[in-house]
Order: C-alpha cells, then structure tokens, then sequence
C-alpha cells in the first residue's frame, strides 16, 4: 500500500510524494487521513528551514495537527474499531524517564512528536493520506464534529496547557497578546472558563476580528492604536494574567507593563533570546511562568471541541487538498489572510 505524503526537503522545498505504508502491528491502528493543519513550526521549516537551534538536516514529513478515520486496527488494540473517527495526539512520551513518572511526560527525555526536526533522524509527520498510529494516540469523536474541527484538538491543548499553568480564570481580567491561531484558542478557553474580561492585542485587524468571534471582549491593534493601552498600565497594571502568544519583544514589555503587581505572565509563545525589562518585573513582583506543550490536556481539548463546549471554527481560515501544499503554505505565512490553514487529505 503506498500513501502520499507532503515532505520538506530544503527551505521553500516542499514535495508531494509516495512512500509505502505498513500494515498497523499491535497496539496500532491505521488511519484514514482528514484534515491537518498548518502549524507556527511548520511554517518555520518552510520559511527559514527551522527554528531557533532547531533545523531541517534530512528530508521531513511535516504536520501534527491532524485527524482522520480508523481504517484498520492492529493485535491487542482495544476500544477503537474501523470508522472510528479521531483526533490524533502528536505525543509519544517513553513513560519511562524520571519526568514521565513524575507526570510531567510534555518534558520526556525521549519525546517523539509528529514533524519535529528537534531529534536526528527527524520524526515524521502526519501529512499524509495514510498513516499508522498508536492506539493511545487516539482521541474519537461524535458524527457532528468534522474531521477539521477535530485536527484543531492541538493547538486547543496548549492553551489549556497554559491556562492549567495558571489555575482558575474564572472572574479575572486576562490579556492575550497576539491574535494568531493559539492567541485565538487562548481566548475561547479563557472565554469558556468565565474569565471576566479577556482583552486581545494584535498588529492585524483581520486576526482581531476573528478572536472577537472567540470570545474576546476587546481588542486593540497596536500597531495603530497603542494609545488605547494607557489605561490598562495606569496605577501598575490592570490585569490579573496575561497570556503572552507572539513572542515579540514589544508584546513581552507590554504584558509587564499591564499585568497587575503580583499578577501572572504565562509565556506560551517561542522565539530566539529577548531582551525583557527585569527591573520592571521584579518591581511588580511579576510571576513569569512559561508553558510547554500539553499532556492530559489533549484529551479534554477533544471532548471540549466534540461537546461545542468551545467552537473551533472561527479559526479555520481555509483547505487545500494536499497536492496543493506550497500554495497553502504560502496563504498560512499571510496573517493578513489567514489564521489557520489546513490540508485535506484521502479522507475530506
């Protein structure tokens, strides 16, 4: 059996081509590919061939946003069946090392993630029409949630990941800085949480319109109206959590500055060293708290999606079918266009 898949050869170099598929053995199940989105590190590995210390060193199957149907089930696989429909989880701690008994398995020693460059031979990835998948990986879902919905299950995980890191949300004032896919899904779970006011700044009126359908009850655009931040850093900060998603240097001095004295800053998002205004934060007694990935939250962004509980599709900007990649990778690097991309694979 043979499967296409979209793989990353060089920066800018991707193909669509066909390798083998095995059959699942125990403990797996095979998978009728979805929908898969495009992810903020996909991106970098097209663009700029990595990130940070992170790079592209041999040929990479992309994607760990994705979704699709049981087509076969391995020996010993127990609780899933053919055309079960599911979310996959990137995740494959070892469930061994010391982190993962601690029951911090985001921060295994032997993680394998879906389309990451991090370990040599790189991981591969879920774009791709057929892929084999452990069983534990997999999250069902009901017929009324579609399968680009369910691929959205991720990136929703890390934001529940961030918003554990903090406790509970509910009667406080948040601002989210950075209005791409993870600043939006920030605020839907901060919205479903009963966060009391939840204030989204972005440089883009087009990714601000779509948190405002997220659950967002203000948003600023600072590239244009930063004036409009004066209140919220009068009297030392208003907020009482800000969740910071754009890792941009500005973005960062502007949580300090409107985050309330012993207030808290969870950094979800990455970027190479920043310079941060230390003063300022020891002044206000700023807690910084950063935020890794996801574990038992995987499974509580599916049932949150399933349930309507939080509603995705704002988000989804657009899909291409997979021999059309390049063309939506390059829509997925326009913010002005796009929040989130996604390719639709055999199964759409």
């Amino acid at each position: 059996m043979k499967t296409r898949v979209c793989r990353l050869h060089a920066k800018g170099d991707i193909r669509i081509e066909e390798i083998d598929v095995a059959a699942p053995g125990e403990g797996e199940v095979l998978i009728t590919m979805g929908a898969g989105g495009i992810c903020g590190s996909d991106l970098h590995y097209y663009q700029d061939g990595g990130f940070g210390p992170i790079r592209v060193k041999e040929p990479i199957i992309l994607g760990h946003e994705v979704a699709g149907t049981i087509r076969a089930v391995g020996s010993g696989v127990v609780g899933l069946a053919e055309g079960d429909r599911v979310a996959v989880n990137p995740s494959r701690p070892c469930n061994e090392c010391s982190y993962c008994r601690e029951g911090l398995r985001q921060h295994c020693l032997s993680m394998r993630f879906f389309g990451s460059a991090l370990r040599f031979p790189h991981e591969q990835g879920g774009f791709r029409d057929y892929l084999v998948a452990q069983s534990f990986q997999c999250e069902k879902v009901g017929s009324q949630t579609s399968l680009a919905e369910a691929a959205v299950a991720e990136p929703l995980a890390v934001c529940l990941h961030a918003r554990n890191r903090y406790g509970d949300v509910a009667g406080k004032r948040v601002l989210v800085t950075g209005a791409g896919p993870i600043g939006a899904l920030m605020t839907a779970a901060c919205a479903q949480a009963a966060a009391s006011e939840i204030v989204v700044t972005d440089l883009q009126d087009a990714a601000l319109a779509t948190v405002s359908k997220m659950g967002a009850t203000a948003t600023v655009n600072v590239a244009r109206d930063a004036d409009k931040l004066a209140p919220y850093q009068a009297d030392k900060g208003y907020f009482d959590v800000v969740f910071e998603c754009s890792a941009a240097a500005p973005a960062i001095r502007t949580s300090i500055e409107c985050v309330r004295p012993q207030g808290t800053i969870v950094q979800l998002g990455v970027a190479g060293d920043l310079p941060i205004p230390v003063n300022m934060l020891v002044g206000k007694e700023v807690n910084l708290v950063g935020s890794h990935r996801f574990d038992a939250e995987f499974a509580e962004a599916v049932r949150l999606i399933d349930s309507r509980a939080i509603d995705v599709t704002p988000i989804i900007s657009a899909s291409y079918p997979l021999e059309e990649a390049h063309a939506a990778f390059e829509i997925a690097g326009d913010r002005s266009r796009a929040v989130k991309v996604q390719l639709t694979f055999a199964e759409s």
